[in-house]
């Protein structure tokens, strides 16, 4: 049966963002995730996740400068450093977390700027990342994101992702397959899953084409979830979409996968 793990994120925004681990548990959830830990200290994440017997199995690494909405530095040229020091920052907060994987967000492909040379950055930046996470156990993992969403993202398809992880090495880094990014983008997920299953390590969902939770759109997700499960997928789903209402009120879709 697959395995769900809320994203505290994007859902329970009626809450304040640490009482959303005691609502994710009380949903129903065994495991969270969530994009950026850093306003609040590890320790404190760290104790909502024992109080609740949660999980923690993904967050993302700094993104860069909000503030410019940027989304990733990976791929940027000389901007390596700032990469570096946030992705120990991150293995810092996994640490404490004891959370396996982390999702190391690509960038935004700046205008004038060759895609050879992007891609140069970006698969070294990713490199020396697989290293560091290794020494502390935990798998860096890469998603191709829709540029409907966030235009000019440097990672879009699932085939530049594999073609990237195969440089690096698959057993170095990981897929953090978005359902929602991929149908959107490339459509015909099933197909694609059952390509790329074996680099696969994470996987996300939310319905198209209002990204709102399954049920809410076009995608018939009793079918797209037996099949994922059918091809031996054992690993997290995490609920990236934002609810259409009330989170709770919008879990009817979940009932079948209760933890």
């Amino acid at each position: 049966m697959p395995r769900f793990a809320a994203n505290l994120s994007m859902m329970f925004q009626e809450l304040p963002f640490l009482s959303r681990f005691a609502a994710a548990r009380a949903a129903g959830f065994a495991a969270v995730e969530f994009l950026f830990p850093y306003e609040f200290p590890a320790a404190e994440i760290a104790r909502r996740l024992a109080d609740e017997g949660l999980s923690q199995v993904l967050f993302n690494a700094p993104p860069g400068d909000p503030e410019r909405g940027e989304r990733g530095t990976a791929c940027l040229p000389g901007r390596q450093q700032e990469f570096r020091d946030g992705v120990l920052k991150a293995l810092e907060y996994a640490a404490t977390l004891s959370c396996p994987r982390l999702h190391l967000m690509a960038g935004l492909a700046p205008a004038g700027v060759a895609r050879d040379t992007l891609t140069g950055t970006y698969a070294a930046n990713l490199a020396w990342a697989a290293e560091e996470c290794a020494k502390a156990g935990v798998k860096p993992l890469i998603e191709p994101i829709n540029h409907r969403d966030i235009p000019g993202i440097f990672l879009n398809t699932t085939d530049q992702a594999a073609a990237i992880i195969a440089a690096v090495g698959p057993e170095r880094l990981g897929l953090q397959f978005d359902l929602y990014h991929c149908q959107v983008t490339e459509g015909d997920i099933v197909k694609r899953v059952e390509k790329h299953l074996p680099i696969i390590t994470h996987m996300q969902v939310a319905d198209v084409p209002g990204r709102n939770e399954p049920g809410t759109g076009e995608v018939k997700w009793p079918f797209v979830f037996s099949r994922i499960d059918a091809l031996g997928y054992r690993g997290w789903i995490g609920c990236e979409y934002r609810p259409a209402g009330e989170t709770v009120a919008g879990l009817g879709w979940f009932a079948p996968y209760r933890n």
